[in-house]
């Protein structure tokens, strides 16, 4: 018996083959991803050694100063690759132009990072209700139901509700951000704990001001995942550093 369905599709994508949204090139990719085989395979996962608590890497291996002051119970953070050129495009279109369809590709990044976490509810980072009726969607949501979908962990948004319109974080310094999420999330009182979900992390307040309301809710622990992560301002000098000191001491000291 002839699937009209599959033959249909077959001869779609024969007349309109997909696209790479990243090289524009054509997929072949069984499934169709939104993003070739070939650019998903550039996006630079985190390096080791990297802060226990909040993921941040460290190449020198110091300690970290940006979860100094996060909430007991907080932690561990992880994200799957860094924000660079080739992902920061990609991350605007999921954000704002109307594709979710890229939380697939995301989340089969980020699963691996949630291997053996069990009995936790995945809850995304909720958006206001403004802007969530601008882009039709919350992102961080669709990216946690993708994440839920291959790990089988529940997703649970209700656990979490922004309570006041907040300005843009984007241009607002690490305290500045602090400041504006300041008991901008509200959670209902559970116990279970929670992976907190979000697309992007840049100074982490958004994370902190969420994992603070959970907690205070009684969650018995809060970690959290996103997909890419800002990168550090000063990771590229301590790379250099460290070259140029193995440099100079082989060369001094052969």
């Amino acid at each position: 018996m002839v699937d009209w369905a599959d033959a249909a599709r077959r001869v779609e994508q024969w007349l309109l083959p997909a696209e790479c949204l990243a090289c524009q090139q054509r997929v072949v990719e069984q499934g169709e991803p939104l993003v070739c085989a070939a650019c998903r395979v550039q996006w630079r996962a985190l390096p080791e050694p990297s802060c226990r608590t909040c993921g941040e890497p460290s190449p020198l291996g110091l300690a970290c100063r940006l979860c100094v002051g996060w909430p007991a119970g907080f932690g561990p953070v992880r994200s799957a690759v860094f924000l660079d050129a080739r992902v920061r495009p990609l991350v605007h279109r999921f954000k704002y132009q109307g594709w979710p369809r890229l939380a697939g590709a995301f989340a089969a990044r980020m699963a691996p990072l949630l291997a053996g976490v069990t009995d936790t509810d995945l809850v995304p980072i909720p958006l206001s209700a403004g802007r969530q009726r601008t882009r039709g969607y919350n992102q961080a949501e669709v990216l946690a139901r993708a994440l839920g979908a291959l790990t089988g962990l529940p997703t649970h948004p209700e656990r979490l509700r922004r309570t006041r319109e907040t300005p843009t974080q984007t241009r607002l310094a690490p305290e500045a951000r602090l400041a504006n999420l300041a008991d901008a999330f509200h959670a209902p009182p559970a116990e279970r704990g929670v992976i907190l979900v979000d697309d992007v992390f840049t100074t982490g307040a958004t994370l902190v001001s969420a994992a603070g309301a959970l907690l205070d809710a009684g969650a018995s622990r809060v970690l959290a995942i996103t997909f890419a992560r800002a990168e550090p301002s000063l990771a590229g000098a301590a790379v250099r550093l460290r070259s140029a000191i193995h440099s100079f001491t082989t060369e001094e000291f052969p």
